[in-house]
């Protein structure tokens, strides 16, 4: 791992954990995990990418099964934390996804690339929506794992929410700006439909983050996904935690690529 790669795999962690620091120690009530003008329960602010409400996520996907191989398996952790901010009276959301790689084809392991989004929101009565840049910093640990690219573009969100149903649509975009030349250009749009019912005792059922992938400069799509999350919200002590399980099927297939066929997962949001 090269000394600028450590570098700035240490300024997103380090930023990331000083803003989230300082985001739970300016409350002065611990069980406060939703803005006071907003009427959304906390189980269903949980599943809300617009929600302001400091987390910190860790997911760990299994891929059991890749289009054009055989046998072969990948297992991925994720670290992602979302830290709410204000400048002035806008209020914004700053979130961090830190992928990492156990186990892949490629057989290397590491830090893959880092992606950040900074999104202003703004509450209606119906929901909220939000706009805001998103970048991919070139954090991977082995080129394998990589683009060797740095990436930026806009990111736009609206959530509607009515009674127990939450129902949206999220976008991401992200085209190369500079990196190493030799490397294939990162040119891609990623859609995410939001879809998510409550239900008694804080669980909830809806649709997995479906990233919807097409790759603009490869002209087809990477990713096509189906997929169903099941969560439920508890508490570990005073701490909000909600723990879910994801399925996935990827329904793209391209000749050139190995795409991930089914993909499952696991993980906890730890909510402040």
């Amino acid at each position: 791992m090269s000394r600028s790669k450590v570098g700035r795999t240490l300024l997103v962690v380090l930023c990331s954990a000083c803003a989230l620091g300082q985001e739970v120690s300016a409350s002065d009530d611990p069980n406060e995990s939703v803005p006071e003008s907003d009427t959304q329960s906390l189980s269903q602010a949980a599943n809300d990418p617009t929600a302001s409400l400091a987390a910190v996520q860790l997911q760990y996907q299994y891929v059991t099964g890749y289009h054009n191989l055989s046998g072969e398996s990948g297992s991925f952790p994720r670290l992602r934390t979302v830290v709410p901010f204000s400048t002035g009276s806008l209020k914004q959301i700053a979130r961090i996804t830190l992928p990492f790689v156990a186990d892949s084809p490629a057989n290397e392991s590491g830090l893959a690339d880092a992606v950040l989004f900074d999104l202003a929101v703004f509450d209606h009565a119906w929901g909220r929506w939000g706009v805001g840049p998103v970048l991919l910093v070139p954090t991977a640990t082995d080129k394998k794992l990589g683009g060797e690219k740095w990436a930026l573009g806009p990111a736009i969100g609206l959530v509607a929410r009515k009674e127990k149903m939450l129902i949206g649509l999220f976008s991401q975009n992200l085209f190369t700006f500079a990196g190493d030349d030799d490397r294939t250009d990162i040119n891609v749009s990623i859609i995410q439909p939001i879809l998510n019912y409550s239900l008694p005792d804080h669980w909830s059922v809806g649709l997995s983050e479906m990233n919807i992938t097409y790759d603009w400069k490869k002209r087809h799509w990477t990713n096509l996904p189906l997929g169903a999350k099941v969560s439920k919200l508890a508490h570990i002590g005073k701490l909000p935690v909600q723990f879910f399980a994801k399925a996935e099927y990827n329904f793209a297939y391209a000749d050139d690529d190995a795409l991930p066929e089914w993909t499952n997962t696991l993980g906890l949001k730890l909510l402040f």
